[in-house]
């Protein structure tokens, strides 16, 4: 029997995640969430899915056997914790919320119910991610340097503080993910945040449009991330990337490809694989199987970077460094 899979949500990611779903064999795209019925039936559509305006009525009304939840940081909460009220495993987008006290609660009720879960952090799901945790162990790093330098996204709640969180934890949050996976846990952060442009340029902008976050790891690697939303729209720049500096050299990432450089010899690495879809395929088997191994990033995990990149705010705040708390 088909797995029926609903989404809550009918953004871009919904569409993304529907769209593989629709495509994977013994799966049923059963119905869509929207902030009002006539925008979940429209994004039901194509899917011959039903729409619904209110939660309830689409949990009691549809057998799901999970939920795609693909909302705005500032709508998570309620929808999760309806999902574990009913047992339903979903798998949600980051980031987890604003802050960490609705997550903590989730997590909570997530360990207590057992419950099967995934959060999107889909660049873990990359070959090159593979590739540079098997270079990395043979050799010791000693400082990682990233940056996500873009424009400001178009949408209104993300230029609202309690709509995104910033920049640094709605979209950096990747390589604060990326920088826990590949070097272990940051026991520390001192965070700069300012604002430049944007402010001057659009009304309503509330969140920094700069920023730069130095971390401490528990094992003493120093790493340092920084953000831009200030560039126009069509700026061609290398603005998403993570580099390790080593004792044997330097490995540079960006989502397109990896590069080993060291004395001498530079190696590239492309990244073929479609991270959306090797995501839905490791839900999709635990669901089937119970096999949660091919998840990358649980709740419970991902929790702990949503700490990370709460305390960096927190930091920016107060202008002094904050010990990351993960409880």
């Amino acid at each position: 029997m088909a797995l029926q899979i609903g989404i809550i949500g009918t953004g871009w990611f919904s569409k993304v995640h529907a769209d593989l779903l629709a495509a994977a064999e013994g799966v049923k795209v059963r119905a869509f969430l929207g902030t009002s019925k006539e925008k979940a039936e429209h994004a039901a559509q194509p899917y011959g899915a039903a729409g619904y305006g209110d939660l309830t009525e689409m949990l009691e009304t549809e057998r799901l056997d999970a939920a795609y939840v693909c909302v705005p940081p500032m709508s998570h909460g309620a929808i999760e914790r309806e999902l574990i009220l009913r047992r339903i495993p979903f798998l949600a987008e980051k980031p987890l919320g604003l802050d960490t006290d609705v997550p903590r609660s989730i997590l909570a009720g997530v360990e207590e119910a057992g419950l099967l879960t995934s959060v999107g952090y889909h660049f873990r799901y990359q070959s090159n991610m593979d590739k540079m945790k098997e270079l990395l162990r043979q050799q010791k790093a000693g400082m990682v340097l990233g940056r996500w330098m873009d424009g400001m996204p178009g949408v209104s709640w993300w230029r609202k503080q309690n709509g995104s969180g910033g920049q640094f934890i709605e979209q950096t949050t990747h390589l604060a993910d990326l920088l826990r996976y590949l070097a272990g846990e940051v026991e520390e952060v001192y965070a700069l945040y300012g604002s430049r442009v944007k402010h001057e340029q659009e009304e309503g902008v509330e969140v920094s449009d700069v920023g730069t976050v130095t971390l401490k790891l528990k094992s003493g690697l120093v790493a340092n991330i920084s953000n831009t939303c200030v560039l126009p729209a069509g700026t061609e720049a290398d603005g998403v990337g993570l580099a390790v500096y080593t004792d044997q050299g330097v490995l540079d990432w960006n989502p397109r490809r990896l590069s080993w450089i060291r004395p001498g010899e530079r190696t590239e690495y492309r990244e073929p694989s479609n991270l959306y879809q090797k995501e839905t395929e490791a839900f999709l088997h635990a669901l089937r199987t119970g096999d949660r191994s091919r998840i990358r990033s649980d709740y419970a995990d991902a929790y702990k970077t949503q700490a990370v990149t709460c305390a960096a705010l927190e930091s920016a705040g107060t202008g002094k460094p904050v010990r990351v708390n993960y409880e």
